[in-house]
């Protein structure tokens, strides 16, 4: 396998001969970049097909629809680990192999395979935010800056050189969902950028710092339940990093209120009443109280109750008002007034 050292430049001098590997709509967005690129696209890998909707009906992936809008090979392998797919893959002969939450533990064997290694698009600016939920965990912690890096994949967990990053601020209004949609279409423009480097001037790898490495554990419907001795401008990133999944949520009346956006209150007014206290709307939003000592106050402005789909706040409390009286409290294990 052609390396990527520090103090040299590695460049081709034609297009590149690709397998791509991904599985789910942030993949696609990169997969579709490469097929309007110069690069050749020799086969796709993506994650077996998996029961989906009400019916359980086995639904291909994003990745794997997309492939097969194009006269691509489609390789679903159970696991690479299996000798026999390794060769198959080997023998495409690929210059480099592009991986984007593809899902499988990639073997050194496999790592190996490409003439150049396997390059992975991963949604934020490294070492910060290595695993599973860097889109979410990014919000979550209330950071102002994110991005996609380009890196060349090694046997550790998003621990490779660096080629390439390109940045996107993340401000309060920016939820889960959007911030993925802006990644997926950055990552796809950041892999196309870095295999056109590779096809001609070339890229300089650099080592991850040591310092700063965060880890970004892997999402859970449990954790979205919220805890309202927590302060209001916690809650809020928390609210707006789980939207849309798995949806922050609360227990109203004995049934669980899910919360999709949320915004600290402003000013120097705080509350008084226990945490998780409905306090007087102002007609726009659930206005909550906060803080086991801040007492601040959280405008949670839409909202979802059983059986409903999301509604902006003002149309549940003038279709739904009696829910939300004043002194009713919200909490994990069920709601007390």
């Amino acid at each position: 396998m052609a390396a990527f050292p520090v103090s040299k430049a590695l460049s081709m001098t034609r297009p590149l001969r690709v397998i791509f590997a991904g599985t789910p709509d942030f993949a696609a967005h990169s997969l579709q970049a490469l097929l309007a690129s110069q690069h050749q696209l020799l086969a796709v890998y993506t994650q077996p097909d998996r029961p989906a909707g009400r019916g359980r009906k086995l639904t291909p992936s994003a990745v794997k629809a997309l492939a097969q809008q194009h006269p691509l090979p489609v390789h679903q392998p159970q696991s690479l680990k299996d000798p026999e797919a390794q060769r198959e893959l080997a023998a495409y002969s690929a210059d480099v192999m592009v991986v984007v939450a593809y899902g499988l533990l990639l073997p050194q064997a496999v790592l190996d395979a490409p003439r150049l290694g396997c390059l992975n698009v991963h949604a934020s600016l490294l070492p910060r935010w290595r695993g599973a939920a860097p889109i979410q965990r990014a919000i979550e912690a209330g950071d102002a800056l994110t991005g996609v890096t380009i890196m060349q994949m090694d046997a550790g967990l998003d621990t490779g050189d660096m080629l390439l990053t390109r940045e996107t601020a993340i401000d309060a209004t920016t939820t889960g969902g959007a911030l993925h949609d802006r990644l997926a279409a950055l990552g796809g423009e950041a892999i196309v950028s870095a295999l056109d480097a590779l096809a001609g001037p070339g890229l300089t790898a650099t080592p991850q710092p040591s310092a700063g490495v965060t880890y970004a554990a892997k999402l859970s419907k449990p954790e979205a339940a919220l805890d309202f001795t927590r302060p209001a401008v916690e809650l809020a990133a928390k609210i707006r990093a789980f939207n849309p999944w798995p949806v922050a949520w609360t227990m109203l009346d004995d049934a669980p209120l899910r919360l999709w956006f949320a915004e600290p209150e402003t000013g120097e007014q705080v509350a008084t009443a226990p945490p998780g206290t409905l306090l007087e709307s102002d007609g726009e939003a659930l206005r909550i109280a906060c803080g086991a000592e801040s007492r601040s106050v959280l405008r949670a402005t839409r909202a979802q109750l059983p059986g409903g789909k999301p509604l902006d706040v003002r149309e549940l409390l003038n279709a739904r008002g009696e829910r939300f009286t004043p002194g009713k409290r919200l909490t994990r294990e069920g709601a007390t007034s």
